[in-house]
């Protein structure tokens, strides 16, 4: 039996834990080939193994997104061994201080929009030629609820998804007559290491799993999503348009 994603070349950010992994996992296993991108070379192993194990294959990427030279690399790469990309999933995050404004440092805010917007920006300029030469280009970044809410003492945070939204939306109507479509996904509040960094007192068994949240991300990335510019809100299990502010 053919897998829906048979033949296809899906690139994931923060691919070592979390719902990186989870979505890696659930894309390979619907027949994706992975390339799993992360800073950590133990959880890329890891993932491998489990792929393997469901029959899948992956290229391992150690990488740190905030080594922009390594992502244009990584796109030469792609295009020298596949002459394509067809999924882009800009998972990999990083929550920064959770601290009010006044006490950050210039260094801490700028490292969380290092890994936040810039490495997703290099990741669209350098995997868009590669996204064009696909059939069915689809590229989902993961947001957050802080991106609207503008959380207190999460700023750094919130002000990089709510970047990464717009740049996410700009492209999605710069390639809207071409075959690539662009969306965000919103987890709302997910079993991860972040999350439980964030909110210490918070109990992860009364959460949702990133396993789950892959079940929705992965027909996002399939030839057959045709919507774009759009943010899925897990929560709600609801495709929502962006709204101009009242």
């Amino acid at each position: 039996m053919t897998k829906p994603l048979a033949s296809r070349i899906a690139l994931v950010t923060g691919a070592s834990r979390g719902i990186g992994y989870a979505t890696a996992k659930a894309l390979a296993k619907a027949g994706a080939h992975i390339v799993a991108v992360a800073r950590t070379q133990g959880g890329l192993e890891e993932l491998d193994d489990e792929i393997r194990k469901d029959g899948g294959s992956a290229t391992l990427v150690p990488l740190n997104l905030t080594d922009f030279d390594g992502i244009a690399r990584l796109g030469a790469a792609l295009n020298e061994r596949h002459g394509k990309l067809d999924i882009l999933v800009g998972n990999a995050a990083v929550a920064g201080p959770s601290s009010p404004l006044g006490h950050i440092e210039l260094k801490q805010f700028n490292d969380v929009i290092a890994i936040n917007v810039s490495a997703n920006f290099q990741l669209i300029r350098c995997m868009e030629p590669l996204l064009r030469q696909s059939d069915a280009g689809r590229a989902v970044f993961i947001t957050s609820s802080a991106a609207a809410e503008a959380t207190a003492y999460l700023g750094p945070y919130a002000a990089s998804k709510a970047a990464m939204e717009v740049l996410a939306r700009a492209w999605a109507h710069e390639t809207a007559r071409t075959p690539i479509r662009v969306n965000l996904f919103n987890p709302g509040p997910i079993r991860t290491r972040m999350r439980a960094a964030i909110f210490p007192g918070e109990d992860p068994m009364t959460l949702d799993t990133p396993e789950q949240t892959a079940e929705f991300i992965v027909p996002m990335c399939a030839p057959e999503w045709t919507e774009t510019g759009k943010v899925y809100n897990y929560y709600t299990r609801t495709l929502m348009s962006f709204r101009p502010p009242a």
